[in-house]
């Protein structure tokens, strides 16, 4: 005679069942995720997204981590007493505030990253864009509009780059060998010139350029919102041109889009935007039929 099981374990199983097709269709693929915001300033909350990262390794997935820091260079800015301007809201980059960017991301943010992953039982490594030539930069150039003249006029970010060439060897070897790369947004040129890279773009291309099952930017918002606040759960980027161009997206969700068109049109296979403060919200949107966030595909 079987026994009845209570039903949070029936509801246990129930969800394994339904993700079992998801893992056996992105076995081997890679996820990149880009982190930050409200988790990297939360304890329990980098603790929950390390075990997620964990996971998506244990069943066969090759997650990639890029990681922001923009709050704490501008504390430690702050701290040495060094100011900071915004163009649309990328840093202007001197020297000295270069070398800083690099000292927090490099260092400090992603080591602690390695460890949260390393604790939850992973085998996690540190990398930047400078390791092992993985991503070559060059410089952002940037116009403005003048507010009285409305002429457009050329900004200098400083040392503000962007992905201008992706190698994937060195995160490919470090999946291989069971290890999971947690990528600090910073990369160098042809000249040895290092640059600080917004971390949602630097996680686009290395999307992009893996032939990702997934680019996950997680923020600090449900996802893309419609004129009425409801949640817009999937889009396409011509949807995405439309609604940019009625004003129903705006502000930080335009460059955070425009990396998933961008990545999706390069190779990856679709983008999600989706809110970091949920837990589990990446295992959410992918592992389970009601899914979370706002999904970018080629439609």
């Amino acid at each position: 005679m079987s026994e009845t099981l209570p039903d949070p374990m029936l509801a246990k199983a129930e969800t394994l069942i339904e993700a079992l097709p998801y893992f056996q269709r992105y076995a081997g693929r890679s996820f990149v995720v880009k982190y930050g915001g409200h988790a990297m300033g939360d304890p329990a909350a980098a603790e929950d997204f390390a075990r997620d990262i964990v996971l998506l390794k244990a069943v066969g997935i090759n997650p990639v981590v890029v990681h922001g820091g923009g709050p704490q260079i501008g504390a430690m800015l702050k701290k040495l007493g060094v100011e900071s301007t915004f163009v649309d809201g990328l840093r202007v980059t001197d020297k000295a505030t270069a070398e800083v960017a690099e000292m927090v991301l490099s260092g400090a943010i992603n080591k602690e990253l390695v460890g949260w992953v390393n604790q939850a039982g992973g085998k996690a490594i540190g990398l930047s864009g400078k390791d092992g030539k993985m991503v070559r930069a060059e410089k952002v150039n940037r116009t403005v509009k003048d507010p009285d003249s409305q002429i457009e006029q050329a900004v200098d970010l400083g040392f503000v780059g962007e992905p201008k060439h992706v190698d994937t060897t060195i995160l490919k070897t470090a999946s291989d060998a069971g290890m999971i790369p947690i990528v600090a947004p910073i990369a160098s040129d042809g000249e040895g010139q290092t640059y600080n890279i917004n971390a949602d773009t630097m996680a686009g291309a290395l999307a992009a350029a893996l032939g990702a099952a997934r680019l996950f930017l997680l923020t600090d918002v449900p996802g893309v919102l419609d004129a009425k606040g409801a949640l817009m759960s999937d889009l396409t980027p011509a949807q995405i041109g439309r609604l940019h161009e009625d004003g129903t997206i705006s502000g930080g969700m335009i460059p955070k889009l425009q990396t998933c068109v961008d990545a999706v049109e390069a190779g990856c296979e679709a983008a999600v935007v989706l809110d970091g403060r949920v837990p589990h919200a990446m295992l959410l949107e992918f592992f389970t039929s009601r899914g979370a966030g706002t999904l970018v595909s080629a439609g």
